[in-house]
């Protein structure tokens, strides 16, 4: 029996996705690439979660993808199911946080750039490698690299399949932060996002993004007014007390 699976743990607002496969550095195996959107489906129907971080097991956030089959793989290209997770989770309704050690390469990278933030500690190593392998990166995943880094760094990145450290990751925009104890950090800052109103986060997650047009926006407006989310604010704010933000992302259509 394989040990390679995606554990969830939740606990209070917060659910953490860890990425476990010890034979092969955290390595993604296709059982894993279909595991996770149905993880993630969950996830976002849960009223009770309101972040989510995804982590690798044992000091490595995750050191690529199982290949598998080669025909597989070239036959699928841009609908691989790589590609498939990775794009379901760059959708997740609700703010996704990477917590990045050791090794995050290819599939690992995939999944990080994919997430909205990336805290990594200073042993990370960052590395995009198909121009190794004689792979076409998938368009998707590249165009979000690019808009994460910008063309020049992208290209970097691609061209070469070289490693970058921590530092330099964070020089470029890969990774917001860099810091002794990543899981700290991105507790403290999930922390943060739960006590927030979980309407404004998705909106602003949305237009971000680029994934709200004029009538979505209007939608968020008429939504900010009548579900009663600023009133709370407000109030809460005068009273100076924290606030009890009721709104799920679920809610909306």
């Amino acid at each position: 029996m394989s040990d390679a699976e995606l554990t969830v743990e939740v606990t209070g607002a917060v659910a953490t996705v860890t990425i476990r496969n010890p034979a092969r550095r955290n390595a993604m195996t296709p059982d894993m690439w279909r595991r996770l959107p149905v993880l993630l489906d969950g996830l976002e129907a849960d009223p009770g979660v309101r972040a989510l971080v995804l982590t690798g097991a044992d000091g490595t956030f995750c050191a690529g993808a199982d290949l598998g089959d080669l025909d597989e793989l070239l036959d699928a290209g841009d609908q691989s199911i790589a590609v498939v997770a990775e794009e379901r989770l760059a959708a997740f309704a609700k703010p996704t946080v990477a917590a990045v050690q050791g090794p995050c390469v290819g599939g690992g990278c995939q999944l990080a750039v994919a997430c909205d933030l990336r805290v990594a500690a200073p042993d990370a190593r960052f590395g995009v490698p198909p121009a190794r392998l004689g792979l076409v990166y998938p368009a998707p995943t590249t165009r979000r690299l690019t808009r994460l880094v910008g063309p020049a760094t992208a290209k970097f990145l691609l061209f070469t399949a070289e490693l970058i450290d921590a530092e330099r990751a964070l020089r470029v925009g890969l990774v917001d932060e860099v810091v002794d104890d990543p899981a700290a950090r991105v507790d403290a800052i999930t922390t943060a996002i739960a006590q927030r109103s979980p309407l404004s986060v998705a909106a602003a997650k949305e237009i971000v993004d680029d994934r709200a047009g004029p009538a979505r926006i209007a939608w968020w407006h008429r939504k900010v007014r009548d579900s009663g989310e600023a009133r709370e604010g407000v109030a809460a704010h005068r009273e100076r007390r924290l606030p009890n933000f009721a709104w799920s992302p679920s809610d909306r259509p």
